[in-house]
């Protein structure tokens, strides 16, 4: 069974647990999860996998729309069936590239133009889950022959986050070029360089909107941004809420 639905999630905590494999997906705004412990939210550039039986607490943050596949493996082929088993091996909240992002976009507008149509939403859901499990896992045989030191360069992003970061300066660090740095990035991770460092000063924005009380324009300045109104842009844009929102909600 694959089920494909779009749905806005409200802000009250919700807790359940069902049989069924389900991955969520932000068509815009975001919601924050908690499956079996682990916590993550899911926004334009994050999604969510729960897998069949997990326990799992879940509220919308402001307003969101979510692209939700349910999954089983009832009448599932044996290759589907190692497909799902890999996905939902775990709780996990993958980043999604901008090329995924815009396969969404895609996928949310057909089912709001032609939802009632069973075989459409089944097919996109189909499509969706195959290119997400491609970025995780990607082809046999396909893997790239090199990989990059990720721990080794989250924490010279995380050492110099307040300041602007170059791609060339970042391949610097793994002694590779620009270009070839980029494309082993980008295949490593499936976000490009820039990709990844805006999500990385998001996500500490974020964190401390949540967490301290310090003015905006301090933890603009401290996540690297070039102003207040440049984190308020940003979030807007790929989070679907302005920082002040973010904060009231905790």
């Amino acid at each position: 069974m694959l089920k494909t639905r779009l749905m806005s999630l409200d802000d009250q905590a919700h807790e359940h647990a069902h049989d069924h494999h389900q991955l969520v997906m932000s068509l815009s705004g975001r919601a924050e999860f908690e499956v079996n412990g682990r916590g993550g939210e899911v926004c334009r550039m994050r999604a969510c996998l729960v897998p069949g039986d997990a326990g799992h607490q879940f509220a919308g943050v402001g307003e969101n729309r979510m692209l939700i596949l349910d999954l089983n493996e009832q009448g599932t082929s044996a290759e589907d069936l190692e497909l799902l088993g890999r996905l939902f091996e775990a709780p996990r909240y993958p980043a999604l590239d901008a090329d995924f992002q815009n396969l969404l976009s895609y996928a949310g507008a057909e089912l709001a133009r032609y939802g009632s149509d069973p075989m459409l939403a089944r097919s996109l859901g189909g499509i969706l889950l195959r290119a997400l499990y491609l970025r995780l896992f990607g082809e046999p045989g396909k893997r790239p022959a090199g990989s990059l030191d990720l721990g080794r360069l989250d924490g010279y992003i995380l050492e110099n986050l307040s300041r602007r970061i170059s791609v060339a300066e970042l391949a610097q660090v793994t002694c590779l070029s620009p270009s070839h740095f980029h494309a082993q990035f980008k295949d490593s991770v499936g976000l490009t360089p820039h990709q990844y460092l805006l999500k990385t000063r998001l996500d500490r924005a974020a964190r401390m909107l949540r967490e301290s009380e310090h003015p905006l324009v301090r933890i603009a300045e401290e996540c690297g941004f070039s102003s207040q109104s440049a984190l308020t842009t940003a979030m807007r844009r790929y989070l679907g809420l302005t920082p002040k929102r973010l904060r009231d909600a905790h």
